[in-house]
Formats: C-alpha cells, sequence, structure tokens
C-alpha cells in the first residue's frame, strides 16, 4: 500500500524544448505528430484550432503561435487557464492514500461550492490526475470526482509550470461543445473526438454516433484545412469518404482487446482542404 513521501518525485521546471503534456490523459495522440505535422508545416503561421484538446500532446508538439484549444471537460480546462497564468503548486505532492482521499474530498467540496474554477481547484485537478488511478478523469452522477487511488511505484510531480506559461502565450482555452467554437477562416482545424465504438455498450466516452456524424457536418462550414483522426471502424471511414476526405490508416499504439486479438488497432488520419 502506497505510504509515506519517500515515494515522492517533484521534477525540475521541463525546459521550452522539452514540454510534454502535464497531465496524464487517455488516447492521447503524440504519436500522432510525424504523420501531423507534414501536414501542418505549410499552414503553421495559422491559427491552430482544437476541438477536443485533451490532454494537449498535438498543440505542445506542433507549437503554433496562435490556437483555439476547446474540451468539453471544465476541469481540464481550468487547470490549464491557470497554467496560463502561471501557476504554482502551493499544496504538499505526496503519493499518500490518506492525502489522496483528503483532496480528492477537498476537490469534490470545491466542486459543490461552485470553486471549481479557481487555482486551488486546479491544483488539486493536477494532483489527482497524477496521482489517481491511470489518470483517469471520472464523475458520478452527483457531479463529484470517483476516481480512486492508483498503484504505482513512483509518481512525479511538477510544481512550476512557469514553462508552460510561456508555451500557453497566444493559446486562448475553451471549456464547451465542439460545435459552440467559431472557426476561424482559414485556420488550421484538428478534431481527435472520443473514438467510434461500434460495439454500443463499451463507449466510456458517451460520444455517440450521432455526434460523430454532427462533427462532420459541423466541419462542412469550413474551407480551410480540416485533419480528423479516429478508430478505422468500417463507418467511420465510410463516413468520412463519402464527405470527401482523404484517409491514411496508421497502426496505432492499441490492441484489439474486445476481441481477444493482439492486432494493432487501425487507426485513421483524414483529411480535407490541404
Amino acid at each position: 500500500m502506497p505510504k509515506g513521501t519517500h515515494r515522492l518525485q517533484v521534477l525540475e521546471p521541463p525546459r521550452q524544448q522539452d514540454l510534454r503534456p502535464p497531465l496524464k490523459w487517455a488516447g492521447g495522440k503524440r504519436w500522432v505528430l510525424p504523420h501531423l505535422e507534414p501536414l501542418w508545416a505549410p499552414y503553421k503561421e495559422r491559427t491552430l484550432i482544437e476541438l477536443f484538446a485533451g490532454g494537449l500532446a498535438v498543440a505542445l508538439g506542433l507549437r503554433p503561435r496562435r490556437a483555439i484549444l476547446n474540451d468539453l471537460n471544465p476541469h481540464l480546462i481550468n487547470f490549464y487557464r491557470h497554467v496560463q497564468r502561471g501557476l504554482e503548486v502551493k499544496i504538499p505532492l505526496v503519493y499518500d492514500r490518506e492525502v489522496y482521499y483528503r483532496y480528492r474530498d477537498r476537490f469534490n467540496e470545491l466542486i459543490r461550492k461552485g470553486e471549481w474554477d479557481t487555482e486551488e481547484a486546479a491544483i488539486l485537478f493536477y494532483y489527482l490526475n497524477r496521482t489517481g488511478y491511470n489518470g483517469l478523469c471520472r464523475f458520478n452522477a452527483k457531479g463529484e470526482f470517483n476516481v480512486p487511488l492508483g498503484r504505482y511505484k513512483r509518481v512525479q510531480y511538477l510544481s512550476d509550470f512557469s514553462p508552460y506559461k510561456e508555451a500557453f502565450r497566444g493559446w486562448e482555452f475553451r471549456a464547451g461543445d465542439f460545435a459552440q467554437v467559431e472557426l476561424e477562416p482559414g485556420a488550421f482545424v484538428y478534431a481527435d473526438p472520443p473514438y467510434d465504438v461500434e460495439f454500443t455498450q463499451y463507449n466510456p466516452g458517451g460520444f455517440t454516433w450521432e455526434d460523430q456524424v454532427r462533427l462532420v457536418e459541423f466541419l462542412e462550414g469550413h474551407r480551410g484545412p480540416i485533419v480528423i483522426s479516429n478508430q478505422a471502424t468500417k463507418r467511420i471511414v465510410e463516413l468520412y469518404t463519402r464527405f470527401g476526405y482523404s484517409l491514411k490508416v496508421l497502426k496505432g499504439p492499441r490492441r484489439i482487446s474486445c476481441t481477444g486479438s493482439r492486432e494493432w488497432a487501425p487507426e485513421v488520419l483524414a483529411f480535407k482542404n490541404l
């Protein structure tokens, strides 16, 4: 059972050129960057718009001067906004069961009090993300964070986010549905929605097939470059093809587990107006 500060490791602030996503986030897209960078290169002076910003692997990899980064998760966006202002962690960062659940209770108290957008909430969100099980971000029906403590040999924490403050300069963070984002003419739009899962009982993100279609229809009004990544299900390939996207099928860093197969899960990179 994790106990005590001997498992604590607080890192030095990273250098600008070494910035990696500060949070653990499911479905991170660092592995897509070698495929995405050549598509971005001719447009690197334009605004990057991400409709599902997630862990920021793409934005930190491409490093646009201006970006609009949207996500439906308000706690995620609150953390990024406070990092942009120069976040410094002011609580002990300890991998310890008692501390974890005390901080989780305090985070949920802030949510109940409507203070989820404070600096304290941002710091607690970071700690819970780094210390909770597999970096999950899950809330119960009451809106309370309910991820249990993770099992780790060591947890690495940052207390000084000043290098990210500089990297985030010129970036705008928004929280809401993707369809609420105003698409600047000519902007480079990247969308990484929750993966399409044809087994309807296994769709933890709650992103339905209707949402997949709604996303493509929403992007139809944009004449600038568009790139979408998704699981290469038959219906996703048919949908993107029908709307005029060129497709590149990639070997994603996941295994097909629902069928017991050990094959790499195929993922698709769809692009248009490039």
